[in-house]
């Protein structure tokens, strides 16, 4: 059966540059040469020539002045008589070119009676094609910055037109769907992806200051773990088994702390077959760091310290500013240490008027009935400790702005972490974990980690049968976690950062999709 045509084929600009495509190769110019060294990028010209003379055109046609090899995509083109003026865009900015009808040569072109150089870039070129220029510096009389071109040379020849240049690109879903059209026009969407790997290699650099080792785990599992997830199943021909692909990278690291590991990381993508919003897309991006002999106030200051690094590589200082969509309104959040750390219990007092000492279960489940669209029966019964995470992520958790970490957590919010050393908090099943907050939204997850092998057996085979009677976020039991901590995990600290979200702040991006370079999307319809 033939594949169809595809849509763009039958579009007359497509057309129209195919046939160019093959004129230029009948002239014998190679439209898609393997390789093209450029010794400059527009932006470092530009720099560079701020406050110098340069000289004139005449100066850059007799060879006399800064000579230069730069390559970018061509995305403006007007011809004027004897010269013809361009822009080439490379990854740093614009750039003027000016091509001359008497000097300018195209590589690999030999003039025909019909067609010289300069008639042959203004005929046989097209905004988007990509081209080396090869040439000297000038100013023009209003002073722009300007290369003489003495060779051109075509690197790609475009076969479909950048987006229209005054409409721009305004489609969200067209931006998130074709990444590659949003960064060639939209310059301050290319700064969000630089800036976010300039955000990990700072964390890195942070992470080997803090002597942790990075390490590589498996993505598919046999046995998933680690969070409240449903995950994703594919199937092992090689094995004839059911796999999944990881939701956490907690349980490997903790193996590898069991085997001597003292401080080790991973920065990877997990996998949560969930719900696509504002904050949440089902492929992300995490880091975990464990640490042993550490508890969950040294991951407080750890973690403290990562955000200001991370501010401080940005910025050159802790202060971030975030503006509204709109541009209507602007704040300052501040990431330096020591961030404000409130319980659970106080967070919801503070923020959402309830103390939820004072309130009995029944209290619980009639305020979370009558102001919310939370029905804390449900499938499963609620108990008390997951009433209290309920009330606190209703009627908290957005009033936490500037940075917070929200400790003392109930038991029943994780299987993995240690219960409270407060002999009051511990009877009350209160456990060592702290999550951060900054404008509203979750940053991290933290504990101290769970090494009694009784009690984390017993806590995950409540797991186990929580999703035996329908939970899908929950757990099955794994065997050879509770092993490896048989044979003993020392105390342990373990922190979990969103990276995805982590950029977000620090790029003001309004949607995750802002941050991640091919978001997921729905296929488009043929």
């Amino acid at each position: 059966m033939p594949f169809p045509v595809p849509e763009y084929h039958h579009h007359e600009e497509f057309q129209n540059r195919s046939r160019k495509l093959a004129e230029i190769r009948e002239l014998g110019v190679e439209p898609y040469p393997p390789k093209y060294v450029h010794t400059t990028r527009a932006a470092e010209l530009m720099l560079d020539a701020e406050g110098k003379e340069l000289g004139h055109s005449e100066d850059a046609a007799a060879g006399s002045t800064q000579h230069v090899f730069i390559s970018g995509r061509l995305v403006l083109f007007r011809a004027m008589g004897k010269n013809a003026f361009g822009h080439i865009q490379d990854e740093t900015g614009r750039i003027q070119v000016m091509f001359n009808r008497d000097l300018t040569i195209v590589q690999g072109f030999s003039p025909i009676e019909s067609l010289n150089h300069i008639k042959f870039i203004e005929k046989k070129l097209d905004l988007g094609d990509i081209i080396g220029v090869e040439g000297h510096l000038f100013k023009t009389q209003k002073g722009e910055l300007t290369v003489f071109a003495k060779t051109v040379t075509l690197l790609a020849k475009s076969l479909l037109p950048l987006p229209d240049k005054h409409s721009g690109l305004a489609d969200k879903g067209v931006r998130y769907r074709k990444r590659w059209l949003d960064l060639i026009t939209h310059p301050e969407s290319l700064e969000k992806f630089r800036h976010r790997s300039r955000i990990l290699l700072t964390i890195r650099n942070y992470l080997e200051e803090m002597e942790f080792e990075e390490v590589e785990t498996p993505v598919l599992q046999n046995t998933y773990g680690g969070a409240a997830a449903q995950p994703f199943m594919t199937h092992l021909n090689a094995l004839k088994q059911d796999m999944f692909l990881r939701i956490s990278l907690e349980i490997p690291l903790k193996k590898l702390i069991v085997g001597g590991m003292q401080k080790v990381y991973e920065i990877g993508k997990v996998f949560r077959n969930e719900g696509i919003d504002r904050t949440h897309n089902p492929e992300f991006t995490m880091l975990e760091a464990y640490a042993a002999g550490w508890d969950y106030n040294d991951m407080m200051d750890f973690t403290e310290g990562l955000f200001e690094a991370v501010a401080l590589a940005l910025f050159g200082d802790t202060k971030v500013r975030i503006v509204s969509p709109d541009e209507s309104t602007a704040r300052v959040i501040d990431v330096k240490s020591p961030w404000k750390r409130l319980s659970m219990k106080e967070a919801i007092k503070v923020y959402g008027g309830y103390d939820v000492d004072t309130m009995s279960t029944a209290d619980l489940k009639a305020r979370l009935l009558q102001e919310t669209h939370i029905d804390p029966k449900g499938v499963h019964p609620a108990p008390r400790g997951a009433l209290i995470a309920m009330m606190f992520e209703e009627f908290a958790e957005k009033h936490l702005i500037d940075p917070h970490h929200i400790i003392d957590h109930p038991i029943e919010t994780t299987p993995l972490c240690k219960l409270h050393r407060d002999p009051v908090l511990r009877k009350e099943q209160f456990v060592e974990r702290f999550e951060s907050f900054i404008l509203g939204r979750e940053m991290c997850n933290s504990y101290t980690e769970l090494n009694d092998p009784e009690l984390q057996r017993k806590l995950l085979l409540d797991q186990a049968e929580k999703k035996e009677s329908g939970d899908l976020e929950a757990s099955p039991l794994d065997e050879e976690f509770i092993e490896a901590i048989c044979q003993g995990m020392p105390p342990t600290g373990g922190v979990g950062i969103g990276i995805d979200r982590l950029v977000m702040l620090f790029t003001n991006a309004e949607s995750i999709r802002d941050v991640l370079l091919f978001p997921l999307m729905k296929p488009e319809e043929v």
